[in-house]
């Protein structure tokens, strides 16, 4: 017998009383079982819920700059990875509770290079362990699975051999290599991933230095701020060409978001501004290359939008900052109103408390987005005769009822003030039904800037007006990268080097991102 075994009792009683409290064991084991059977399937339905919730609301175009429900796409994202986690999390005996669900086949990408590590039988591949005869191989049976190395630095040494001509005694050396700072430690690569982690990957210098001592490598802070900033100076051509690039367009999006900067005469911030200018064709099939240009500002001052764009002529897609109204004025720019700036006062309402109002004028809006979805990236010829045809009837009837709820309402009530927001700018709000070069609103500026309103909450300020203007041009390369398929990182590496090995600026356009491709 076991030493673990109960003894077996010989009167009845007593082994009626032990296979009741068995009984009443296994029956607890059972409904503990059932309960945890019931909690997996829950959650798995949950989760597939949380997904169709998400794939639903994805598939709703009110666009980023109405919300796009984005805090209820962001809840529900938050939901299902803590679900998803747990799922993980669950202790074998009740995974193993879950019926099996096949597991989707994903195979890792190509590119990425391959170790293989071979895994023989204890016994070796040659000899039988059962009866010590030969082994043959009949196949092999292989799992990949993807691995992670820490980054690694390394020491690259350049050496320049010197050689001399006996007969005529000349020597003979290769020329240095282009240096992205004379006398400096850090190879253009190495720039290119600090720029690239600080500006779009949002990891401030000091923590990156933190990160390089771990590692063992003793970089100060000042050090590293000093190679953003040679390397920033050596992509100036780039950035130049980008800005003549943007307002050289007839149609251009522009918005501005605020970046606090270090005052030091008063040992405080001050609100600075970045202002980003866009211009993206690929929605009317444009042959135009997209391109984002910013620039920084210590104010919100009306003089600058008006300086910046004082030779920019054709269509202008803003909020309706009053600094932009004398530039409509001159009669060379056209005002093209933001239906995701005229949709969010009223969407902040509907969210605060929502009315059969709120819940129509939402909805008529949303009518005007789906009849853009249905023509996105189409010619402009074919999105102007849609308008026409649908948004223009649409457009109509959703003032009519704006004009009839307005009556109803105080004129100061908030609703009002958004209808009467929307209705003041109703010219501008309409001017994309007749031209379908246009879009509805400005949301290829705000997606632009978007990366400018992660990144703020890491490196908290700009130290200067010139940290601020340097981190305008680096932002204008990385986003203007992202929106033509290139890879920030290897692009900047790429480009820094030419420049600093004299490319000439007659062939410049050679080097722009819509123009550029990595090297083999």
């Amino acid at each position: 017998m076991s030493a673990n075994a109960l003894p077996i009792p010989d009167d009845i009683e007593s082994l009626r009383q032990l296979v009741a409290a068995q009984r009443a064991e296994l029956d607890a084991a059972r409904a503990d079982r059932a309960k945890a059977e019931a909690a997996l399937i829950g959650r798995d339905l949950l989760i597939e819920k949380l997904k169709l919730q998400i794939a639903k609301l994805k598939r709703m175009h009110f666009g980023q700059s109405s919300e796009k429900l984005k805090t209820e796409i962001e809840q529900l994202e938050l939901a299902l990875e803590e679900l998803e986690t747990a799922e993980a999390e669950q202790p074998a005996q009740l995974a193993s509770a879950e019926p099996m669900r096949p597991a989707p086949v994903r195979s890792l990408p190509a590119h990425l290079p391959r170790e293989e590590i071979c895994h023989l039988p204890v016994s070796g591949d040659c000899i039988c362990p059962s009866c010590g005869s030969a082994l043959h191989r009949l196949g092999e049976d292989a799992d990949e699975v993807l691995d992670i190395e820490p980054v690694v630095y390394k020491v690259v040494r350049h050496v320049r051999p010197k050689f001399s001509c006996r007969a005529c005694e000349k020597i003979v050396q290769a020329p240095a290599p282009a240096k992205a700072i004379a006398r400096g430690k850090a190879s253009f690569q190495t720039i290119a991933h600090v720029i690239v982690s600080k500006f779009d990957h949002h990891l401030p210098l000091y923590r990156q230095a933190e990160i390089m001592a771990e590692q063992g490598i003793e970089i100060d802070r000042s050090t590293l701020a000093g190679w953003a900033g040679q390397g920033a100076a050596l992509l100036d051509p780039i950035v130049n060409r980008i800005k003549e690039t943007v307002f050289a367009s007839t149609k251009l999006h522009t918005d501005d978001t605020p970046v606090p900067m270090l005052d030091p005469g008063r040992g405080k911030t001050k609100t600075a501004r970045l202002w980003v200018h866009a211009i993206d064709d690929r929605a009317h099939a444009g042959p135009g290359k997209p391109a984002v240009w910013f620039a920084f500002t210590t104010d919100r001052k009306a003089e600058h939008p008006q300086s910046m764009l004082k030779t920019f002529e054709g269509h202008l897609q803003a909020d309706a900052y009053a600094g932009y109204e004398a530039l409509y004025k001159s009669n060379r720019v056209f005002e093209v109103g933001c239906w995701g700036h005229a949709r969010r006062k009223i969407w902040d309402l509907h969210q605060a408390k929502a009315t059969a109002a709120t819940t129509e004028l939402l909805e008529r809006i949303g009518g005007l987005y789906a009849i853009e979805e249905q023509v996105r990236g189409q010619p402009p010829d074919i999105r102007m005769s849609a308008r026409q045809l649908q948004s223009k009837p649409q457009l109509a009837e959703l003032r009519r009822r704006m004009e009839a709820i307005r009556l109803q309402l105080s004129a100061k009530s908030a609703l009002a003030v958004a209808i009467t927001y929307a209705l003041k700018r109703w010219v501008a709000l309409t001017r994309y039904i007749d031209d379908g070069r246009l879009e509805i609103d400005n949301l290829i500026a705000e997606r632009a800037i978007r990366g400018v309103a992660i990144g703020r909450r890491n490196w908290l300020f700009a130290g200067s007006k010139a940290g601020g203007e340097r981190a305008a041009a680096i932002y204008s390369i990385i986003e203007t990268c992202k929106l033509n398929g290139v890879e920030p990182r290897a692009y900047i590496t790429d480009v820094m080097q030419k420049i600093a090995s004299d490319w000439p600026n007659s062939r410049i356009d050679e080097l722009m991102p819509w123009n550029w491709s990595k090297p083999a």
